[in-house]
């Protein structure tokens, strides 16, 4: 019996790890509020339970604002509608915000855009820490001074 519950175990753990690899931000950010709130009013009514109102309207009363602030968000936990992502557009950057995003001055050679976008992808590069939205952004800077 207790290998059974164990395997139960393991392959609940697997599956909730491999729910929370393919998981976006803002589900796993509204999960951890709900698990905070409800944790809160848990430990809340044990401490009310064993004798320690006093200690459990505290806690209410500090962090129950907090707690009231987040679920109020407006679109905590909802998932962004189908094109309203940060993505850049192809033709929403002038040449001018281009030289800005690399860090040229305006006429810089074409060796000088390729060496820029080189150095700040070596950064920004989703692989290696960045954000997605940075890397994508200096791609359509490159995009819009070379070609």
């Amino acid at each position: 019996m207790p290998f059974l519950l164990g395997a139960a175990t393991l392959l609940a753990l697997m599956a909730a790890l491999g729910m929370f690899s393919r998981a976006q931000v803002s589900t796993l950010k509204s999960f951890g509020i709900w698990v905070a709130a409800i944790g809160g009013l848990l430990l809340a009514t044990l401490l009310f339970l064993t004798g320690r109102g006093g200690s459990a309207i505290a806690a209410v009363i500090m962090l129950g604002p907090l707690v009231w602030s987040w679920l109020k968000q407006p679109g905590a936990g909802a998932a962004r509608p189908r094109g309203t992502d940060r993505t850049p557009r192809a033709g929403g950057m002038s040449r001018e915000e281009a030289y800005a995003v690399l860090g040229l001055a305006p006429g810089a050679s074409e060796e000088q855009v390729r060496a820029a976008h080189r150095r700040l992808m070596a950064a920004a590069h989703p692989d290696r820490g960045g954000s997605d939205w940075l890397a994508s952004r200096i791609n359509q800077a490159r995009d819009r001074l070379l070609g």
